[in-house]
């Protein structure tokens, strides 16, 4: 597995000029910020704050006890893709109080990772929900904590996932593992705005010639 090695000196290049947003979604505790953490070419910002006893009766961390800390506002990484594009990963808070930050957060978003912890597969509902009303593409990545597995199939039923929507597994402390999750979300990306720019020129050949 690899080590976390990110240089918070790494300086971004004066010519870049087009920053790509990421964002990273999902319940409580499945690994949002190790992710971010994986992957950076800096060091995170994280606004992680020591869990407390006063949180066990607002938050549900019955499959968490281990957790002693918490996003309270988001993550934040960067990747440089070349001299000119900066990828920005944005990692959302889990828990239902904090929810009300995801509409700042998909502001201006490429697209979204759905990270899952299958042992708590219901608290992925909601993210999906609020990307699908919104129209934001997504992907969904399983993080590895271990428990009972599941098939994709199983998986695509539990979530009622779009047969389009691609699936994965991960382990997010993992750098190259996780760079594989953003490698397929860009492609899904690809894939989606070709096929998008396809119809269109179908559509527009197909229309009728305006009245002179």
């Amino acid at each position: 597995m690899d080590s976390v090695t990110s240089d918070a000196r790494a300086p971004l290049s004066a010519s870049a000029d087009n920053g790509l947003k990421i964002v990273i979604v999902g319940g409580f505790g499945v690994g949002k910020t190790t992710l971010v953490r994986s992957v950076s070419e800096i060091r995170p910002l994280n606004t992680e704050e020591t869990m407390t006893q006063a949180g066990a009766s607002v938050d549900d961390i019955s499959e968490v006890r281990g957790k002693s800390a918490t996003t309270v506002a988001f993550d934040f990484g960067r990747i440089t893709l070349d001299t000119h594009n900066i990828l920005y990963l944005f990692g959302a808070p889990g828990q239902e109080r904090f929810w009300f930050l995801w509409d700042r957060l998909f502001s201006g978003t490429l697209g979204a990772i759905v990270l899952v912890d299958t042992r708590r597969i219901d608290e992925s509902w909601y993210a999906i929900d609020r990307l699908e009303h919104y129209g934001t593409p997504f992907i969904v990545a399983c993080n590895d904590f271990g428990g009972p597995p599941h098939t994709p199939a199983q998986i695509r039923e539990a979530l009622d996932l779009d047969p389009h929507v691609p699936l994965l597994d991960c382990d997010a402390r993992s750098r190259e593992s996780s760079k594989q999750v953003l490698i397929t979300l860009v492609e899904h990306l690809q894939s989606r705005y070709a096929r998008h720019g396809a119809e269109a020129a179908e559509g527009a050949l197909q229309s009728p010639e305006p009245a002179l």
